[in-house]
């Protein structure tokens, strides 16, 4: 014994080589743990990204969560509830019924419900002196009766045209009429009971609007303004980026038929926002009946009977936007014009383009800020550029056809310049990149009826046509204009825009 303390401590290294293999029940428990932590991360992610898209529902989740605490407190709290007893759960479940994201959806719910519910109270309380007269025997025979004839009455009515609007509230009579008259059966006093439950129902309703018009309210007609405005902004962009597109040669990289497989315009996020603005009919329309119900506020004061005029410019909008559409579907069609004849038209159509999207941003941007601004001298400026694309049209495709058929040129005409390649050679490379057209494929246009066979005149010829269909869908588009312009004239006028000098 040198007077050395004993070591207890036991040190273990062990170095696994990387070829080593580990249980197999290790690794399944390490990859299951990775997925579910990859699994959590995304949800929260997606949670996150959804709620900065719209902080507006996060604000609408908050006003539900404290509705539904001042109903509850009439539970929580014991005078209220020795006072309602357990009737006062009605008003949680108006609550939750009534309350919807904007002010105009709960003052129309609202009104849906009030009328159903009062008509629903008073057949209940009827049918509950009908069942007191008929006494316990004849009871059951009466309940059942009343609701088969409600039920019956209330489906049939609520389909008839005049009446579709307000088919929440027939649903709201038939479902609390039942629930009235049969939770009150074998009860000893059920027109008291009833009287408190519809006492119920006004408190939810009252705590269900007092709370979403006081506490940070999200109105519809700001609502519709606000998609009518990036409608407007959705068209230019969108007209603006299929022109670009057009001369880049984007269309002649994608057929048709390859745009479809790849899920049409998967990146173009303008070509979206167009077809968003074609699918928000019905939304637009449920926007202004709900906007109609709500009372004046902010800067929209004098709006009572101006909704319909935003639907009304919202629809000339989408005429726009089909025109647009169309425009995308020349651009991603099966037949497409080279390049060197595209070039041809450049200068016109991208003068007729960068025009009716500045004049659809000056529109929106009238709207946007209420104020009406002349805007005849960008309407001329649009109408400048499609008559000087459509004379082009008539000059050089009457060139074209002349160059085609080899035939003197006329005097007063200036012969177009040589491409880098020829047109058949073009149309041939073209016609490579189409799997789809000719269905029989490319080597029969090169047949020994050399380049000028009735094959390849056709094939010219489409090319021509395709060019000249997106050209005419422009001059279609800006002729559209007028109308637009004059629906929104309309709707300054109506809703009594701050009128403004041009300033161009």
């Amino acid at each position: 014994m040198n007077g050395r303390q004993p070591c207890n401590k036991i040190i273990t290294d062990v170095i696994l080589s990387p070829n080593a293999v580990l249980p197999e029940f290790f690794v399944k428990n390490t990859t299951t743990a990775s997925k579910r932590s990859s699994l959590l991360t995304k949800c929260v992610r997606d949670v996150l990204e959804f709620a900065k898209e719209d902080s507006n529902r996060v604000v609408f989740a908050l006003k539900v969560g404290l509705a539904m605490l001042l109903v509850s407190l009439l539970i929580l709290i014991r005078g209220p509830f020795d006072f309602f007893g357990t009737n006062i759960l009605w008003s949680i479940l108006t609550v939750g019924v009534m309350f919807e994201y904007t002010v105009g959806t709960t003052l129309y719910r609202g009104f849906n419900r009030a009328i159903g519910t009062l008509v629903a109270g008073i057949f209940a309380i009827f049918v509950i002196g009908l069942t007191i007269v008929g006494g316990p025997r004849g009871e059951p025979y009466v309940i059942a009766i009343s609701i088969f004839l409600v039920g019956a009455a209330t489906s049939f009515v609520k389909q008839w045209p005049s009446f579709v609007t307000y088919e929440y509230g027939f649903r709201v009579t038939l479902f609390t009429f039942c629930l009235i008259v049969i939770s009150t059966y074998r009860l000893e006093n059920p027109i008291r009971t009833a009287v408190e439950r519809l006492y119920s129902i006004s408190i939810g309703a009252a705590v269900a609007v007092g709370v979403n018009v006081l506490v940070f309210p999200a109105w519809a007609g700001e609502q519709l303004h606000d998609e009518l405005v990036d409608g407007f902004y959705s068209v230019a962009e969108s007209l603006e980026e299929c022109g670009k597109s057009y001369f880049s040669g984007e269309g002649l990289d994608q057929t048709g038929v390859q745009c479809k497989m790849a899920n049409e315009f998967p990146a173009d996020l303008a070509h979206w926002k167009c077809r968003a603005m074609l699918n928000s009919s019905a939304r637009m329309d449920s926007l202004e009946i709900w906007a109609k119900w709500e009372p004046p506020h902010g800067r929209f004061r004098h709006y009572y009977h101006t909704w319909s005029e935003y639907v009304k410019v919202a629809a000339v909008l989408r005429h726009c936007a089909y025109e647009v559409m169309a425009l995308y579907g020349c651009l991603r069609s099966e037949i497409q014009a080279p390049s060197d004849l595209r070039i041809t038209f450049q200068k016109e159509i991208l003068e007729a383009v960068v025009d009716a999207a500045e004049l659809l941003r000056s529109l929106a941007g009238d709207i946007s800020n209420m104020k009406h601004s002349p805007q005849l001298d960008r309407l001329k400026r649009v109408h400048v550029s499609g008559d000087r694309l459509q004379r082009s049209l008539d000059l050089q495709f009457h060139l074209l056809l002349i160059s085609q058929n080899s035939g003197p040129c006329p005097a007063d005409t200036v012969p177009l310049a040589q491409p880098r390649w020829s047109y058949h050679e073009a149309m041939r490379k073209q016609n490579r990149r189409l799997f789809s057209w000719p269905s029989r494929g490319v080597d029969e246009l090169e047949d020994d009826r050399g380049e000028g066979g009735p094959r390849m005149r056709a094939a010219e010829s489409s090319a021509s046509l395709s060019l000249a269909t997106f050209a005419l869908l422009l001059v279609e588009f800006v002729a559209r204009l007028d109308h637009l312009v004059e629906a929104v004239d309309e709707l300054a006028a109506t809703a009594k825009f701050k009128q403004e000098t041009s300033l161009i």
